[in-house]
C-alpha cells in the first residue's frame, strides 16, 4: 500500500468558483471539512463525497476529492452503492433538511438503520434555500414562508431523534458559528465505525436569516447551549451554575447551589453507552421551556455494518459457488421461450 501523502487544507480545496450567498453558514461548514480532511490518513482518491439537490449539495464541486452530484433525496441510496462497492472509500453525504428528510427521508432511515460506514452531514436551515424559501421539515411551527404565508402548521421533525429512533451508531450535533467544536466532532465522526448522523445548525441568510439566533448569538448561547462531553457532568451557563439532574425518571434543569444542588448530583455524560436511553432523552430537550440545546457527540456505539456483512456474504458466495458470469447467472434458474 503506497503512503498518504502529507496534505494540507487547500489540497483539498478545489479550482471551483463557490457559489453561496454571502454570509452564507455552508462557507463554515465547508471550510471545517477542509480542515479535518487532511487529519483523515486518507488519500484525496480514497475519499467521496456525495449530494442530493439544494444549496448545500453543491459541496461535491468544492472539494478536491472525488463526487457525486445525484438527484433530490437520491444521496444516500448513490452513497450506499459507492461504499458498497469500494470499502476502502471514505464516503461522505452532503445533504439538507429537506433534502435528507423530505423526498430523501425514506432512505434516510433506511441507511441509518443498516449502519452502513457512512458520514451523513445534514445542514439544518429550517429552511428550502435553493428553490427559494419554502418551509422545510425542520421549520419550527407557524414558521411564515413562500409555501406557508400564514404560518407553517406542520410540527417539526427532530433530526436528533428521528436518526437514534433509526438506531443510528453515532449522532452528534454543532452549530455553524463554532468551527473548532465542529471540526472535533467531524473527526469523531470519521473515526466512528458505521454510519455517523452530523447535524449542523446552518443559517440561511436570505430566507431565514438568524433562525438560530439564540443558541449561536454571543450574548445568549452559552445559557441556552449545553456543550457535552463523555464522562463529565451535564453542566452550562454563562457563569457554569446551571445543569441536568433526574428528578425521578424525567430531567430537570437545576441551578447548583440552590436547593443544596452540588455538580456531583448532574448527570454524567456517556457517549460510549451500551444504549441510547441517555441520547435519546437529550434529543428530546425541549428548549422552549428552559432546557438547552445540547451539541457535541450524544452517541457513538459499536456494531457490525451493512458494508462489512454485505462484503462477507459476497465472499462466503463467491467461496462456495465460484466467482461465475453474468450470462450465466441470467440464464439460471426457471427460464422459458415466448414464442
Amino acid at each position: 500500500m503506497s503512503e498518504c501523502p502529507s496534505y494540507t487544507k487547500k489540497d483539498f480545496v478545489s479550482d471551483q468558483e463557490v457559489r453561496w450567498c454571502p454570509g452564507c453558514g455552508d462557507y463554515a461548514i465547508m471550510s471545517s471539512i477542509q480542515n479535518v480532511m487532511p487529519l483523515l490518513g486518507k488519500k484525496r482518491e480514497d475519499v467521496c463525497f456525495v449530494s442530493g439537490i439544494g444549496c448545500s449539495s453543491r459541496f461535491p464541486y468544492y472539494m478536491e476529492t472525488y463526487g457525486m452530484h445525484t438527484i433530490h433525496g437520491r444521496a444516500l441510496a448513490i452513497a450506499t452503492g459507492v461504499k458498497a462497492q469500494n470499502p476502502n472509500l471514505s464516503v461522505w453525504v452532503a445533504t439538507g433538511d429537506g433534502d435528507a428528510l423530505a423526498i430523501g427521508g425514506n432512505h434516510f432511515i433506511h441507511a441509518v438503520r443498516r449502519n452502513i460506514d457512512l458520514n451523513i452531514i445534514i445542514f439544518n436551515n429550517q429552511i428550502y434555500g435553493l428553490t427559494k424559501g419554502q418551509y422545510s421539515p425542520t421549520s419550527k411551527k407557524g414558521a411564515v414562508t413562500k409555501t406557508s404565508p400564514q404560518g407553517s402548521v406542520d410540527h417539526p421533525f427532530n433530526p436528533a431523534s428521528v436518526s437514534l429512533g433509526s438506531d443510528a451508531t453515532f449522532f452528534a450535533r454543532g452549530i455553524d458559528t463554532d468551527p473548532k467544536h465542529m471540526q472535533e466532532i467531524l473527526l469523531a465522526a470519521y473515526n466512528h465505525k458505521g454510519v455517523s448522523v452530523v447535524e449542523i445548525l446552518q443559517n440561511c441568510v436570505i430566507f431565514n436569516d438568524k433562525g438560530s439566533d439564540r443558541f449561536t448569538n454571543k450574548a445568549t448561547r452559552d445559557d441556552t447551549t449545553m456543550k457535552l462531553e463523555h464522562g463529565k457532568p451535564m453542566i452550562f451557563g454563562k457563569n457554569k451554575d446551571k445543569g441536568i439532574v433526574m428528578d425521578g425518571i424525567r430531567p430537570s434543569v437545576v441551578t447548583i447551589g440552590e436547593n443544596g444542588v452540588k455538580e456531583s448530583d448532574l448527570i454524567v455524560h456517556d457517549a460510549f453507552s451500551t444504549d441510547d436511553v441517555l441520547a435519546f432523552m437529550l434529543s428530546r430537550f425541549n428548549t422552549e421551556a428552559g432546557f438547552p440545546l445540547p451539541l457535541g457527540v450524544f452517541y457513538d456505539s459499536k456494531k457490525t455494518t451493512y458494508d462489512q456483512d454485505l462484503q462477507e456474504l459476497v465472499d462466503s458466495a463467491i467461496k462456495k459457488s465460484g466467482k461465475g458470469k453474468m450470462q450465466d447467472l441470467l440464464n439460471s434458474g426457471d427460464t422459458w421461450d415466448i414464442k
